[in-house]
């Protein structure tokens, strides 16, 4: 599966979350620190859905980037 994940920069860290996975949010001192955190987390969430005998929530959401002249 593959999920899209949305990275935002505050005044020090950066923020992520995963559209199609609401509840959670992961930081990092980097973008590599929060993708690896998220990774991590997707997964356990994941598990644990798994282990509660919930359906896992099919990907839906879908990141595109609109290009602008400068």
């Amino acid at each position: 599966m593959r999920y899209a994940v949305v990275i935002e920069k505050s005044e020090n860290r950066f923020c992520a979350y995963v559209p199609d996975l609401p509840g959670f949010m992961k930081t990092g001192a980097s973008i590599d620190e929060v993708e690896a955190n998220m990774h991590d987390a997707i997964v356990h969430h994941l598990d644990a859905l798994c282990e509660d005998g919930r359906l896992i929530p099919a990907p839906t959401a879908v990141v595109e980037y609109c290009e602008l002249a400068a």
